[in-house]
């Protein structure tokens, strides 16, 4: 009797592909729809992982992909900043493998001096990205873990006033010369030309919603837990529309992560707002 694919070995074959070649010899096969499979049986959680994960390994080089997780009623954390924990377990482990599967992950400043986050692989199997922090003012503190754990290269990107006063940390330093280089596809094309091109902005709410306010993202990850908090910090805030049918209403696929449901737009960057309806799967 053959011997199932369990969910481990999935991740591991999963968290490599980078190419259609890579898919192939990780054992992958194309169905009658033209959709890619375990070649070989598998468990039901192996299958789900492929199905999930394998457009996003698959995305080439050059992505940049968002992930948050909110209350129902829209918030990131609670009036205090306390976000210990929106969503569940679950929720979290995906957040480890989108980090498994990125290049860098990019936090904001604010994000970094409130939660002092680690950004590494702890969950799943996975290699560390690189920890990029947007910082233009240079306001973090210089003892914040991602400078000082050494658990994982870091970049601190600064404006050119806060250069002398990010010094001596173990980060690598980033100069940009003024605001307008923070744009960004700017942004995301100075890391690129450092190799990492495959980036997740993982927060907080300000700088994802300007990566997707600036239409620079390719995917947008929100999960939604079944919490309602009434007020506290948002999550996604852009400049709407005064017309529903002009409301931005990108392709969509659902998933359940536990009690929480995920949600993965693709988005096209650069692109209007369009009035199309999604596809949910």
């Amino acid at each position: 009797m053959t011997e199932l694919l369990d969910a481990a070995a999935a991740w591991d074959r999963l968290r490599r592909i980078r190419t259609a070649d890579d898919a192939l010899a990780a054992g992958l096969v194309t169905d009658g729809d033209g959709a890619l499979r375990w070649g070989r049986p598998a468990t039901p959680e192996a299958a789900e992982l492929a199905d999930r994960y394998l457009p996003l390994c698959l995305a080439g080089p050059r992505i940049a992909f968002a992930q948050l997780g909110q209350s129902l009623d829209g918030f990131i954390a609670t009036r205090t900043g306390d976000a210990d924990y929106v969503t569940g377990a679950e929720d979290r482990c995906h957040l480890h493998r989108l980090r498994a599967l990125s290049d860098a992950v990019l936090v904001g400043a604010g994000t970094a001096v409130a939660d002092d986050p680690r950004l590494t692989v702890r969950a799943c199997a996975g290699d560390n990205p690189v920890r990029v922090v947007l910082d233009p003012r240079g306001r973090v503190p210089r003892g914040s873990g991602v400078f000082t754990d050494g658990a994982a290269p870091t970049l601190w990107v600064v404006g050119p006033d806060a250069a002398p006063m990010a010094r001596d940390t173990g980060a690598e330093v980033l100069i940009l010369p003024d605001a307008a280089a923070f744009a960004p596809e700017r942004l995301l094309t100075a890391l690129a030309r450092r190799g990492l091109g495959r980036v997740l902005i993982e927060g907080g709410g300000v700088t994802v919603s300007r990566f997707l306010r600036e239409r620079a993202l390719h995917r947008l990850y929100v999960t939604v837990a079944p919490v309602l908090l009434g007020d506290g910090i948002p999550g996604l805030r852009f400049p709407g529309t005064p017309v529903m049918r002009e409301a931005l209403r990108p392709p969509l696929r659902r998933a359940l992560l536990g009690q929480d449901t995920l949600f993965e737009f693709t988005l096209e960057p650069d692109a209007e707002p369009s009035g199309g309806q999604a596809d949910g799967t």
